[in-house]
């Protein structure tokens, strides 16, 4: 079963492993082997096999995971039932689409109350969430005990709100602002860079549109040369 020194990386891995076969076809095989597992996510066999075997012990040689018996050990593991109070700061586009997303749940993830500094916002609700001033920020988090916090504030106000959901007690935050943030030991922020993301994104364009580019010219010398002859 799971061990204490489960890398970031694999954590990352985990909830696609659970997504994955909670999609599965409920009248399929009871059983699915790590190879076919592998194959659909575009994984290495070996590492879904370490992945797996970090929080389960569910795999049989020859026979493969026993499907519902995987499924119970990564929801066990990541903590599907459980129930994480958080915070949301920074009611923008980003923040509205993230508010009204009702997947969060699946995962733990309970947003009860969000802030902004824009007064026009305060004082109303989205999804049934009331949005509160930020100058309320550390003393609701210790009131109600918040134990994560989403940031989706311009880089510029990121430093401070992260600092008030700090004071607030609270431990773990969700960082969708282009910035790294200063947070002390114990504190743990995720940052989810866009910026990267679409540079991946982009170079695979560009690179795809090389290797395009070199194909269709061998073609053409190919044609002339055929052509020549």
């Amino acid at each position: 079963m799971a061990s204490g020194n489960i890398s970031r990386l694999t954590l990352q891995r985990l909830p696609t492993y659970l997504s994955y076969l909670k999609g599965l076809p409920e009248d399929g095989p009871p059983n699915i082997s790590a190879a076919a597992i592998a194959a659909a996510l575009e994984l290495g066999e070996v590492q879904v096999r370490k992945d797996l075997a970090s929080v389960s012990d569910a795999g049989k040689p020859k026979i493969g995971y026993l499907i519902s018996d995987l499924i119970q050990d990564l929801e066990h593991f990541l903590g599907s039932g459980v129930c994480n109070r958080t915070v949301l700061v920074g009611v923008g586009n980003l923040g509205l689409a993230l508010l009204s997303y009702a997947g969060f749940a699946e995962y733990g993830l309970h947003i009860v109350a969000a802030f902004d500094v824009n007064t026009a916002l305060v004082g109303s609700t989205v999804n049934q969430k009331p949005i509160l001033p930020v100058e309320e920020l550390p003393s609701f988090c210790r009131e109600h005990g918040i134990q994560i916090g989403v940031l989706t504030v311009p880089a510029a106000a990121a430093q401070s709100c992260c600092s008030a959901l700090v004071a607030g007690g609270v431990r773990a935050i969700w960082n969708f602002a282009p910035v790294h943030l200063q947070a002390p030991p114990g504190v743990l922020v995720q940052r989810e860079n866009m910026a990267s993301s679409l540079a991946l994104l982009s170079y695979h364009l560009k690179t795809q549109s090389i290797t395009s580019g070199k194909i269709e010219m061998n073609s053409r010398q190919a044609e002339k040369e055929i052509g020549g002859k």
